[in-house]
């Protein structure tokens, strides 16, 4: 069995303290071993060995899209690692488009086109790693899950927790 159950990836300057930290209180009141890095990342640049561990060790992933989640080589690289993981070990994913539209993302508009120009001014038009994000971007679209703009969040999130138990049932009725 999995150490957890949920990984968390989000941009913590954009909702670390608002919708991410609720959904992960709801999630873990709901009985979710949720992981969650709520010390933030350290500068330099690589994610840490722990990190990375803790996406392959989870069953889910959610990734909280908002507005400057592609500002961050971390949050860029975590996605990689998420969707290898959802390729070679069967993960689940669920993109969460929280305050942003999936065709923004999709075709690198707004604040996604903005921080991708950024990233192919630092590394390089041609860089392996900027069109690993790119491509890992457009894949996560195309998994379109939910997204939220405006109403209740919790509302919000009390539907993803659902949705997470309903999961939870299926994958425990397999296991039998």
């Amino acid at each position: 069995m999995a150490k957890w159950e949920i990984f968390l990836s989000f941009r913590g300057e954009d909702t670390r303290y608002a919708f991410t930290g609720s959904l992960y209180q709801s999630l873990c009141r709901g009985g979710f071993k949720t992981f969650m890095d709520d010390r933030g990342l350290q500068m330099g640049d690589q994610i840490s060995p722990s990190l990375l561990n803790a996406i392959e060790a989870s069953r889910l992933s959610i990734i909280v899209l908002s507005e400057n989640y592609a500002n961050s080589t971390w949050c860029l690289d975590e996605l990689v690692k998420i969707l290898e993981c959802m390729k070679l070990k069967n993960q689940l994913v669920w993109p969460i488009f929280y305050k942003v539209e999936p065709s923004d993302i999709r075709h690198m508009k707004k604040s996604y086109g903005k921080d991708m120009a950024r990233h192919e001014n630092i590394l390089g038009v041609d860089s392996e790693r900027v069109q690993k994000w790119k491509s890992a971007l457009v894949e996560v679209c195309n998994l379109a899950r939910m997204a939220y703009s405006i109403g209740y969040e919790y509302e919000f999130i009390q539907e993803i927790v659902e949705d997470a138990n309903l999961i939870r049932s299926r994958l425990q009725i397999r296991n039998i």
